[in-house]
């Protein structure tokens, strides 16, 4: 049995008062539930106020990005350990933004995954394909390689601490939602990469969210698909009640 992870991206939103006020709103929404695996992942300027104001609830905090050395001459980045540092248990990698905005390549981010993992983080890794490539019947392929170079050389240890992130990038920020079975289905296709690729038992075990314009009114029909393992929300996830609605649909 897979545990539900419901994750809030809030991307590059709230100064600290405002995102300690968030944090503290969603904690009393949530102060009783279970059965499902919270995080949110603030913007690093307020990290370490608002996993100060989790401590000792049961809502997990991420970084959005980390880079792939401990310290250096890197300037405008972060390491995992100075996430950890900051309270940070969890971090994104791969997310569409930073693969197309950015230009972050599937060799960057492997290696991004791989220290962030050696250095004690748990990742959520993202990958996803453009409307383009959708309609272009490239979807399968795109996700393929997302997921073989994006996840080579991870150990059956390793993948433990790995959620994967399916979010159609024609479907974030935009309003448009996938079906619930274009996600089923791009999850069960995921799913299987994972199981050709390196074996069952870690596609059986591994988590898999959905991306894109998840809302609480439509939470509840596509994570009662079958290989939806949870959520990975943005704009909904600025809205205590709202991120706290989703998270109640996963249970």
């Amino acid at each position: 049995m897979r545990t539900p992870i419901i994750a809030g991206n809030w991307k590059m939103n709230k100064l600290t008062a405002d995102a300690v006020a968030l944090a503290e709103g969603l904690n009393a929404q949530l102060s009783e539930f279970s059965g499902v695996e919270v995080v949110v992942s603030p913007v690093a300027t307020v990290l370490s106020a608002v996993a100060s104001s989790l401590e000792g609830s049961a809502i997990e905090v991420s970084g959005q990005n980390c880079y792939h050395a401990e310290s250096g001459a890197y300037t405008g980045e972060l390491s995992p350990q100075m996430l950890k540092d900051a309270g940070a248990t969890w971090t994104i990698i791969g997310h569409s933004e930073r693969r197309q905005i950015f230009g972050e390549n599937d060799a960057l981010l492997n290696e991004k995954l791989k220290f962030a993992l050696a250095s004690g983080l748990k990742v959520m890794f993202c990958i996803g394909e453009t409307l383009e490539e959708r309609e272009g019947g490239t979807m399968g392929a795109v996700l393929t390689r997302q997921l073989v170079d994006g996840l080579a050389g991870l150990s059956d240890a390793d993948f433990e601490n790995v959620v994967v992130a399916y979010e159609p990038v024609w479907a974030i920020g935009t309003g448009v939602v996938a079906t619930p079975q274009q996600a089923e289905d791009a999850h069960a296709f995921s799913r299987n990469v994972v199981k050709e690729n390196f074996n069952a038992t870690i596609a059986d075990g591994l988590r898999i969210q959905y991306g894109g314009s998840v809302k609480a009114d439509n939470a509840a029909e596509l994570l009662g698909q079958a290989n939806v393992d949870g959520a990975l929300v943005g704009g909904a996830a600025l809205d205590a009640e709202g991120f706290a609605a989703i998270v109640r649909a996963a249970l």
